[in-house]
């Protein structure tokens, strides 16, 4: 018999939500979502998306290592006043396919 054993890539996300708590207008804000890759195959991001234009993002572009760490970052404008939720979708060669990470919080005077 053969055993067979596929090659996959895996997130781990150190935490998926921010709260970033009042914020003070036109000061934008960034957070860093670290990941690992707990599978046993290269973790490829091959999109980042935010919900809205508001919303800068950055990423791991090389392929990120079984074993290793990457990031996803995302910088919100706060320029309008209220309370805000955002979505980032990750999506990347893993099992999930994707992932949403949320930034929140609350614009402020």
């Amino acid at each position: 018999t053969t055993s067979f054993s596929a090659k996959v890539a895996l997130f781990t996300w150190a935490q998926t939500t921010v709260d970033f708590g009042k914020v003070k207008r036109n000061n934008p804000v960034t957070h860093e979502f670290k990941l690992t890759n707990t599978g046993n195959a290269p973790l490829v991001i091959s999109s980042v998306k935010a919900s809205c234009g508001c919303t800068v993002t950055r990423y791991s572009k090389e392929p990120i290592p079984a074993g290793s760490t990457g990031f996803v970052s995302a910088t919100y404008n706060a320029a309008a006043l209220g309370v805000f939720t955002k979505t980032v979708t990750v999506n990347a060669n893993t099992g999930e396919g994707s992932t949403v990470l949320i930034i929140k919080g609350e614009v402020i005077e």
